[in-house]
């Protein structure tokens, strides 16, 4: 031996003699420390079983009376068991007969052989159950056909499987569709309720270890389903709103339109009917239907120039600061100079000597600048701010836009915009915000909180949701005296929303649309907004139609409507006309 390199192999030989001393020592600590034989356990299960992810039912969506707006329905994904196939070309054939499968692909799955990386191959899913039936139909007819046969190339469906599972499903189609919104296959809620609930809807996943080994496989985790939503909506509101918005969009020849009906003590959206609408059951129909200029659900997605309906805020602000009183006269001389601009009425003309009253009644832009001058710029924009105009309403809907309120201090707001936006120019808002802002007049001057879910039934547990007061933007005695002017007004007029055996107030709406190079359209958006009864107001009515061409008045286009509107509604709230209440409470 080289005693120069004898010492490396004295080390080298220690070394191995060591080493399984350390061996023992390490297989004793693992076997007596607890937490280094969990991680053991741990990683061995890796190789003895796989983890999987068990997803709960969503929740289900009621209207007011609970009746099923959104539910589930079972579905089933095709697959199959490579290493039990004993015919590819059989299944190829039944799958492209019965589901329209690509015969190649599906030949082509069955045949390849099982390994660690491949054990089963998915073919098709969200099958319905009635192809399910005719997929173990003939599946039956085979077995019975060649039973006993030892032809290796019989026919046969061995290792065709069919997995259930649970697909949203939409009983009553397109009926609420806006405000529902839909679930993609993926379980992610779109639009509406399902998006802006997904999370509650959808429930909490649970991901666990299953073992191989069929025989020590122990029961399923319990997966508490996706909580439950009852809406404040009404179904046979919400249905019969859309059928007559349809009609008045077809009778004016409008673009779209919007129909909201709110409670205006609660703030509950009793319906909300726009257009356009789709079957939720396929919801593939929505990049036909929907494109980058038209928002889902308009009354919470589309902010517009409301026009004349906002004079009802300009006339609340005005009588509230003490500008004017009903009593208050005006001569409106048929035009009114602010900032360097000229304000003229919607016909041109000049009325004369007008009361407050008057000036709703005729719709008069000259007087109502003219008011909003008198209230000041310090008081009319902080009144519409408390009125919610150029804010978020909070309600609980997904997509919903701010519109727009320019103030003092704004880079492009000039003196002008003062008297323009007195009569709803020059400001933009959804439906649903001018619904909520007005809701104030009609509720004693309190402006409560929008929302379309009433309760949440999760884990056997029902919770209701809170109504809560967000302003109170003019006092009671103010709003009383506005909607006595309001339905004074309608009366004098003889205006087509009058609703007989009913009294109600409200103000129509018509507002020119912006260009890019200003007010040059021909084009106008027609509203109007009612409540009633004036007494005891049990419904707001908010009612829009975009560019109408039968014609471009409010009071000819939307007025019919809102009396078309409250004709049903007193019928299906159950509302007696007003001497049989004013009966039955004794007065």
């Amino acid at each position: 031996m080289n005693t120069q390199h004898a010492w490396r192999y004295i080390l080298v030989g220690a070394a191995i003699s060591i080493l399984p001393i350390l061996i023992v020592f390490r297989l004793i600590s693992v076997q007596t420390n607890p937490k280094e034989v969990s991680n053991f356990n741990d990683q061995s299960k890796l190789y003895e079983g796989e983890y999987h992810t068990f997803y709960p039912a969503r929740g289900q969506i009621y209207d007011r009376w609970g009746n099923l707006l959104a539910g589930n329905k079972t579905v089933y994904q095709i697959g199959i068991e490579l290493k039990e196939v004993n015919n590819p070309q059989t299944i190829a054939l039944t799958l492209n007969v019965v589901l329209g499968l690509d015969y190649s692909k599906v030949l082509a799955a069955a045949s390849m052989p099982p390994s660690n990386d491949a054990v089963f191959a998915v073919v098709a899913d969200f099958v319905t159950p009635d192809k399910v039936e005719q997929l173990n139909q003939l599946a039956q007819q085979i077995i019975d056909t060649y039973k006993g046969s030892h032809d290796k190339n019989a026919p046969s469906l061995s290792g065709l499987k069919t997995v259930p599972h649970l697909m949203r499903s939409y009983p009553e189609k397109d009926v609420a569709s806006n405000l529902l919104g839909f679930v993609s296959r993926d379980n992610k809620g779109y639009f509406g309720v399902e998006e802006k609930y997904n999370e509650l809807l959808a429930g909490k996943p649970k991901t666990v270890w299953m073992p191989l080994d069929p025989n020590r496989v122990s029961e399923l985790p319990n997966i508490p389903d996706g909580a439950s939503l009852v809406l404040t909506l009404d179904r046979a509101i919400q249905a019969e709103m859309e059928k007559i918005l349809d009609k008045a969009i077809q009778n004016s020849g409008s673009q779209s339109g919007t129909i909201v009906v709110m409670d205006p003590k609660t703030g509950e959206i009793l319906a909300l009917a726009t257009t356009p609408r789709i079957d939720l059951n396929d919801f593939s129909s929505y990049f036909d239907t929907f494109n980058s200029n038209t928002p889902f659900d308009r009354g919470v997605s589309q902010a517009y120039e409301p026009g004349s309906v906002y004079k009802v805020l300009t006339m609340a602000t005005a009588l509230d600061t003490g500008a004017v009183k009903p009593q208050t006269t005006f001569l409106d001389k048929g035009v009114f100079e602010i900032g360097g601009t000229l304000i003229y009425n919607w016909n041109g003309g000049a009325w004369g000597p007008q009361d407050m009253t008057g000036c709703l009644e005729h719709s008069l832009n000259v007087c109502l600048a003219w008011i909003a001058t008198q209230t000041g710029a310090k008081n009319f924009y902080p009144y519409m701010q408390t009125f919610g105009i150029g804010h978020l309403t909070g309600v609980d809907l997904a997509g919903e836009v701010p519109g727009r309120l320019k103030i003092p201090g704004d880079a492009d707001w000039y003196d002008a915009d003062l008297g323009t936006n007195a009569f709803g120019q020059g400001v933009s808002a959804t439906p649903l915000q001018m619904a909520a802002g007005i809701s104030a007049i009609a509720n004693n001057g309190k402006m409560m909180a929008p929302h379309i879910v009433r309760s949440m039934i999760n884990k056997g547990y029902q919770y209701d949701m809170d109504q809560r007061v967000i302003a109170m933007p003019i006092k009671p005695e103010t709003a009383h005296t506005l909607t006595e002017m309001l339905a004074n007004s309608l009366e004098k007029e003889s205006s087509d929303a009058l609703v007989p055996g009913y009294r109600v107030a409200g103000k129509t709406g018509t507002a020119e649309i912006p260009t890019p190079m200003g007010y040059t359209s021909n084009l106008t958006n027609a509203s109007f907004v009612g409540w009633g009864p004036v007494d005891d107001p049990r419904f707001l009515v908010y009612i829009w139609l975009e560019k109408p061409t039968s014609s471009i008045w409010g009071s000819e286009v939307a007025s019919p409507v809102f009396s078309q509107v409250v004709q049903r509604l007193v019928v299906l709230m159950n509302i007696p006309p007003d001497d049989i209440r004013h009966q039955l409470r004794g007065q």
